[in-house]
């Protein structure tokens, strides 16, 4: 993902809420299970992170973004945007290189 790509993304993500929270149990797999299902009805997802999660937000990004297949957009404190574009029709289209 080139950094025009990643700054469109970035300006997406400004407007929408976190539809997922990570707390104290830190990624389960349940999460990574609920994670993967919003995926199917959105292409860019924001996670918070809760104040009570004693992981590193980028590690949990890195995780999340492994085992979900898509890619980290950003961090920015406790806030993850994630990526991950439909296979078939994909509603964002990115800006070329």
């Amino acid at each position: 993902m080139t950094s025009k790509q990643r700054s469109y993304l970035k300006g997406l993500a400004m407007n929408i809420d976190p539809v997922f929270q990570i707390g104290k149990a830190s990624v389960t797999p349940e999460n990574v299970d609920a994670i993967s299902e919003v995926f199917n009805t959105h292409e860019l997802v924001k996670i918070a992170v809760l104040k009570n999660c004693i992981d590193d937000p980028k590690e949990i990004a890195g995780m999340v973004a492994e085992r979900t297949h898509s890619q980290v957009v950003q961090v920015i404190g406790k806030k993850i945007v994630l990526y991950k574009p439909f296979k078939d029709h994909p509603k964002i289209i990115l800006p070329k290189a």
